[in-house]
């Protein structure tokens, strides 16, 4: 029987190994950009084309390389900063030259120019799929030119599942604005398909943070300085007033490195317990110092994640910090009385009459009466009330049922009935109402929506029916509601929108530039009109009809970070985000009151969806109690 067992050739073994270093052009850039900076450059450049799927470049005018150290680069196995295995613990550098290379060059085809200052020439290297095709002399200046085409040209089955080019983007500009953020001394410039995005000249870590994200966070940020025998922490936190639930900034850097780190990002909140909402973040930008071998950079194939030797200490000491930053510059007004002369607060004298008490009620005054003190009893008050209620199953006597309730829900914190002397005429929030036509769907339970109705603390409509009561979240149901109109109208292309006298003008950070011109056409379909100014601006022409008074700015924000965050590359998943999006802000809010009509049209349009029991986020919209669910209470 022949032996099954045998050794992999270089070529195959190192388009396994890319598997691990080498996901999508982002990580070609990061291992590249992060060579440049431990060959000393001061100065890199990025071009991508097409995402990083045709075409990656990195110019950088760092030390070079000699004609040995370029060819040995592509090599399995050769680096040029461990040279035992006790190195893997005591790192120092992101790694120069090697190692990535020869993953990359075995899945893509990689052209090399470099040349050292003390060289009259440097060398130019041509390889494809781990085959070296040309080494040659060359004039080119000083550092080193990376060239990274077709990724994955020899792996079609990796490159199928590479994403659309805007999605590539996105990731490359990600990985690209944490290598800046930790390394403000160098100059960075990236360029996609010839444009630039980003020009950035070597400043301070916060004018650095400032020049990627936008001087709006600038206001934001609060300093951070503290040194312990285990940790330095520096950096930049956000105001508690600047937290938000989507579009946060949170970097975590530790020797220079990023890292994704849950326990001290849990460190971070904690400080900002009770002084934000639950759910919502603040960005925050925490640069660690730490001895090199008390952590490990290995534990991932991309190093962002570490392990710490000394975890918890830390934990307690990045807490404490961010605590004491946030008391230092947030603190609450007080009163001083260290003033000069004495407060002048009137004392009363002996003399001062104390006013004099109101009087009793009379006993026959009747507060549910708004015609003031008339004669009450039991017999003909709460329980004749009580008795229609329980009887009527709230339907008899509609009229006399809000003639009897109206003054007595006045008084109440709930306002239970509130909204039954509400004009009919009056609309929800927006016009958005009157442009859709909805025919009436069947409801559960043969619940009958003409039947009396009520509103409960401006949240909830509680509809009685023939088994039971439903109690439907009126927030969420307009949000299906308006999902659904949205969905209707991306379809179709088009939707109302009425022109602004005055254009708003809104500020995008580059990454949320690319999101939103491939998502161009869905936004205008949705009945926004933008008009790009340049530098990340854009112009607010038109605003769909029904978004009065919201804030156009920060919804289009959320639009953008709600499509970013669908990893899938399914166009449907980004427009469901847009739509989402703009129905949870154009919908009624908690606490509007509502009338008869508006709650019968509201119902009426929610049971006409497909998925009325559900938000479009799987939230619940109504739930019913049964009458023996009651029963079984009494």
């Amino acid at each position: 029987m022949n032996d099954i067992i045998h050794l992999l050739p270089d070529s195959v073994a190192n388009q396994i190994a890319a598997g691990e270093v080498v996901q999508r052009p982002s990580s070609i850039i990061k291992e590249m950009v992060e060579n440049s900076i431990d060959a000393g450059a001061k100065n890199v450049k990025v071009l991508v084309t097409d995402g990083g799927k045709t075409n990656v470049q990195v110019i950088d005018d760092g030390i070079g390389m000699s004609e040995t150290d370029a060819r040995l680069s592509f090599e399995r196995h050769a680096t040029s900063k461990i040279q035992k295995a006790s190195d893997l613990f005591n790192l120092t550098t992101m790694g120069f030259r090697g190692e990535a290379l020869a993953s990359i060059a075995a899945v893509a085809q990689v052209e090399l120019k470099t040349r050292r200052r003390e060289d009259e020439l440097g060398t130019m290297i041509q390889i494809s799929g781990s085959k070296m095709e040309m080494q040659e002399p060359v004039a080119c200046p000083v550092g080193s030119n990376f060239s990274v085409q077709n990724l994955f040209f020899n792996v079609p089955a990796r490159r199928k599942f590479l994403k659309s080019n805007q999605t590539e983007l996105t990731n490359v500009v990600a990985d690209f604005q944490r290598i800046v953020l930790v390394h403000p001394d160098i100059s960075f410039t990236l360029y996609n398909n010839g444009v630039e995005m980003y020009n950035l000249p070597a400043t301070s870590v916060r004018q650095r943070i400032i020049d990627v994200f936008g001087k709006k966070i600038n206001a934001d940020l609060l300093p951070i300085e503290v040194e312990t025998s285990l940790v330095r922490i520096s950096g930049y936190v956000g105001k508690p007033e600047s937290s938000k639930k989507k579009g946060s900034h949170q970097y975590f850097f530790v020797n220079g490195r990023y890292m994704r780190h849950p326990y001290f990002h849990s460190a971070v909140m904690k400080a900002y317990e009770k002084l934000i909402q639950p759910g919502e973040h603040v960005s925050y930008f925490i640069y660690l110092a730490v001895d090199t071998s008390s952590i490990d950079v290995n534990v991932h194939p991309t190093k962002t994640e570490i392990k710490f030797d000394n975890e918890q200490p830390i934990w307690q000491v990045l807490s404490a910090a961010v605590r004491e930053i946030i008391g230092q510059f947030c603190n609450v007004p007080m009163i001083d009385f260290d003033v000069e002369g004495k407060p002048n607060i009137p004392v009363m004298g002996t003399t001062t009459s104390i006013p004099q008490q109101p009087k009793l009620a009379p006993s026959t005054y009747n507060p549910f009466k708004s015609g003031g003190a008339q004669s009450y009893s039991r017999s003909n008050g709460w329980e004749k009330l009580y008795d229609k209620y329980a009887s009527s199953g709230f339907k008899d006597d509609e009229q006399g049922m809000e003639d009897e309730v109206q003054p007595v829900s006045a008084g109440f914190e709930g306002d239970l009935l509130k909204g039954a002397d509400i004009p009919e005429e009056t609309n929800l929030q927006g016009s958005i109402w009157n442009e859709f036509a909805v025919e009436s769907g069947a409801l559960p339970m043969e619940f009958d929506v003409s039947v009396q109705k009520f509103q409960y603390k401006g949240r909830y409509i509680v509809l009685p029916g023939t088994n039971g009561i439903m109690v439907v979240n009126q927030h969420r149901a307009h949000v299906r509601v308006l999902f659904d109109q949205n969905m209707q109208c991306i379809n179709a292309g088009s939707r109302p929108s009425q022109k602004e006298l005055f254009p708003i003008v809104v500020q995008f950070e580059t990454s949320d530039c690319i999101v939103l011109e491939d998502l161009m056409d869905d936004i205008c379909s949705l009945g926004f009109d933008l008009s790009n100014l340049g530098g990340g601006s854009y112009s607010v022409n038109g605003i769909p009809t029904g978004l009065e008074g919201i804030d156009i700015s920060t919804l289009l924000h959320d639009m953008i970070v709600s499509a970013k965050e669908k990893t899938n590359d399914i166009r449907k998943d980004a427009q469901e985000a847009l739509a989402l999006t703009m129905a949870e802000n154009a919908a009624i809010v908690y606490g509007q009151v509502l009338s008869t009509v508006e709650m019968e049209r509201l119902l009426q349009d929610l049971f006409a969806t497909k998925t009325p029991a559900r938000t479009p986020d799987g939230k619940l919209i109504y739930t019913i109690i049964e009458d023996k669910m009651l029963n079984d209470l009494f």
